[in-house]
């Protein structure tokens, strides 16, 4: 059930759970085919994310209709989400091709100009009845070590304050020392930021970077007003594990649709487990 995710998040913020955002590796059926059974089965939302760079294999266009055929498949609301578009192009593409949800991430620039691109991608999006997650915050680079390649991202709660006074997406996404990658050792997230924020909005927060995250941190972002959790690193780690382990333990005779499925089946499982951290299990 192909669906806009405005509404799902809105009731997420409101009701003290999370929706998951899994990326797809640009279009991976084993992946998006795993998130949508695991939503079904546990009855919940999902969103199925989209970074410009995984699609450079397979095209955006691919990745948009191997959701939609998934999403056709499964009665529980699906979502295809453009995650951190760079510029009002690329997004502006996403929306041609029929996604969903956009995200416009012009967080490496100043308040005011991340405000201005955000504010040019609503004035389109809104017209198509598409919502918009902008974010404020930079978010932190990992190198495969989990070494912190920049540090920008602990956001000031009035440059938050001062953004939203220049626009208003749907949803935003704020850096609490959060990061893209496996972190090495534990990461310093800021849950206090959340909590000063949500003093002054009540629009549904998002948390990027959840691979490796203490699960009561993220519980705890949850209660702040994160309606939306981000996983990545995680989805595609365990994706190629799961193939590895059917290549060195199956007879699969050389069917790659046999490695497939047994990957399918045991990421199923693992995005359930995601499901219940989130609070989304019977929230379809």
């Amino acid at each position: 059930m192909l669906v806009t995710n405005k509404e799902n998040l809105m009731k997420a913020a409101k009701s003290g759970y999370a929706i998951p955002a899994l990326n797809t590796q640009g279009g991976n059926y084993d992946i998006i085919w795993a998130a949508c059974r695991a939503a079904e089965e546990m009855r919940s939302p999902v969103i199925l994310a989209h970074y410009v760079s995984t699609g450079a294999y397979s095209g955006h266009d691919w990745f948009v209709e191997v959701c939609k055929w998934c999403a056709g498949k499964v009665s529980v609301p699906v979502s295809i989400h453009l995650d951190h578009g760079g510029d009002f192009d690329i997004c502006m593409e996403a929306l041609k091709l029929g996604f969903t949800s956009l995200m416009i991430d012009g967080s490496e620039k100043p308040v005011k100009e991340n405000a201005v691109v955000t504010n040019e991608v609503l004035k389109v999006a809104k017209c198509f009845g598409v919502p918009v997650e902008a974010e404020i915050g930079e978010l932190l680079r990992l190198d495969n070590l989990g070494e912190v390649l920049e540090n920008k991202n602990i956001v000031n709660p009035e440059e938050v304050k001062a953004f939203l006074e220049l626009c208003r997406p749907d949803s935003l996404a704020i850096g609490i020392g959060n990061a893209h990658g496996y972190y090495k050792g534990e990461p310093d997230i800021h849950l206090e930021v959340l909590e000063a924020v949500r003093k002054f909005t009540d629009i549904p927060l998002v948390l990027h970077g959840c691979t490796g995250m203490k699960e009561d941190t993220i519980r705890e972002a949850i209660k702040l007003g994160v309606a939306k959790i981000n996983f990545g690193t995680e989805i595609r780690y365990q994706y190629v594990n799961h193939y590895e382990e059917g290549l060195k333990n199956m007879d699969h005779q050389g069917h790659s649709w046999k490695l497939s499925q047994y990957a399918n089946n045991r990421l199923t499982e693992d995005i359930k487990d995601i499901i219940r951290l989130a609070g989304a299990e019977g929230k379809a």
